[in-house]
């Protein structure tokens, strides 16, 4: 199973979600038979780290972040089983690049049936809101861990 999280830039929330389910996978002794990545639907950031405050906020978790910022292609619906947008906006981005075909995409607050679809972007916004990414982050990736764990 091959799994790609998308936000706009690939700096916020994307990469967090990587290092976050990432981390899950390795606990679960996974990492193996999932492979993650991220990517944003714009290309501002593409070859830059994380943004810092997002780096700051996982490791205070435990999280690492490594990940350089690309944008996402076509040929990402290929690669990919899933793609899993951070918010409604860069979902329907990502089903326009797919030429209309939504079978690949999902928002990853629909795992918790979150009552507001979007995952907060906190790139404008202080401290608290990487904070609340997190926290948004950590619930949702372990339920989408739990639909797609490989049966034992």
């Amino acid at each position: 199973m091959r799994v790609l999280f998308v936000c706009l830039g690939n700096i916020c929330r994307s990469p967090t979600a990587e290092a976050v389910m990432r981390d899950l996978i390795e606990r679960e002794g996974l990492a193996g038979e999932i492979e993650i990545d991220s990517a944003g639907t714009g290309d501002w950031h593409v070859g830059k780290s994380s943004d810092p405050r997002a780096i700051r906020a996982a490791a205070t978790r435990g999280y690492e972040m490594t990940s350089r910022a690309r944008q996402v292609s076509t040929a990402d619906f290929e690669d990919f089983d899933l793609i899993v947008a951070m918010d409604r906006s860069n979902r329907d981005d990502l089903v326009a690049l797919a030429g209309g075909d939504e079978s690949k995409v999902r928002l990853l607050r629909s795992y918790a049936g979150d009552p507001d679809p979007d995952v907060p972007d906190p790139y404008f916004g202080g401290e608290d809101g990487f904070e609340e990414v997190l926290d948004i982050l950590e619930r949702n990736c372990e339920l989408l861990l739990a639909e797609i764990r490989p049966p034992e």
